[in-house]
This record gives C-alpha cells, sequence and structure tokens, in this order.
C-alpha cells in the first residue's frame, strides 16, 4: 500500500504496470485519474493551486487507505496527490485498488475516492481572468461520502 503526495505529475499506465509486476493473486485492478476542469460552477477555470500541510495530509491519507483496507480485501493500493499550480487537464489524483475479487476493487475505490474528496486536507484555489476563489466544500461530495458511514 502506497500513498505518494507530490508536486510532480505522474504515469498512470507505469504506476499500474509496476503494483501488478510479478502478483498473479490480483483479478482485478481498478484505476481512477482525477483531472482539473476547465469550469467550476458557474465559473471557469484556467488555473488551480492545491495547498495542504505536508505531514498532516499524509497521515491523513494514509489513515484512509487504512480504512479501506479494514473494509476490503486488497491486495494492494495506491494513492497520488499532486499539490501545486495546475491547469486544466493536469492531472490530481490517481488511485488504483487491486484484489482478488472484482467488487472489492471497485467499491474499494469508490471509497477512496469520495473519502479523498471529503476528509483529504488539502485546500483549493481556483483562478479565472485575475479573479481567484477558494473552493468550498460541497454538499453532494458529504452526501456520496456518507454512504459509506458505518
Amino acid at each position: 500500500m502506497t500513498v505518494r503526495v507530490q508536486l510532480e505529475d505522474f504515469d498512470t499506465a507505469h504506476e499500474l504496470d509496476r503494483m501488478t509486476a510479478g502478483q498473479t493473486q490480483i483479478g482485478a485492478v481498478v484505476t481512477f485519474t482525477g483531472l482539473v476542469r476547465d469550469f467550476a460552477n458557474p465559473a471557469t477555470v484556467q488555473r488551480m493551486t492545491l495547498e495542504h500541510y505536508p505531514g498532516m495530509t499524509q497521515r491523513q491519507l494514509e489513515a484512509i487507505v487504512a480504512e479501506a483496507r479494514q473494509r476490503w480485501p486488497l491486495d494492494d493500493c495506491l494513492v497520488v496527490h499532486r499539490y501545486g499550480e495546475l491547469v486544466p487537464g493536469d492531472r490530481i489524483v490517481l488511485v488504483i485498488t487491486a484484489s482478488a475479487h472484482r467488487q472489492a476493487a471497485f467499491e474499494a475505490s469508490a471509497f477512496l475516492v469520495d473519502w479523498l474528496k471529503t476528509k483529504a486536507p488539502f485546500w483549493k484555489l481556483e483562478e479565472d481572468g485575475g479573479q481567484r476563489r477558494w473552493v468550498e466544500a460541497k454538499a453532494s461530495d458529504d452526501e456520496a461520502a456518507s454512504r459509506w458511514n458505518r
């Protein structure tokens, strides 16, 4: 299980190949890649800056992955989350889950994405034509994540 918070871009295919090499017990792999969109209702986005507290963010992402491992029989899991300045089309986050069975890989991936969206300590600043605004938490994200509360 690996968690990385980094400034640099990542290569999804490379990460997938590295995770699965020689792992013949894996029956299913689910990948999720989050990208910067060029819109945010109602404005457009020309640039996004993601800020975080390095130690706190790493620990929180590791706790989210540990929760996923308790809930599903994962053979492996990777979370890569970027910070810094990003533009539309840039990759922000990568989640890869691997399990012997597809349902566990799918559900763990959905759980991780929902909880990263609501529990990961990142602050997003969007810019458009000289206008800057902090992105606030969305009720729809909280609602999506609530399905995993038990």
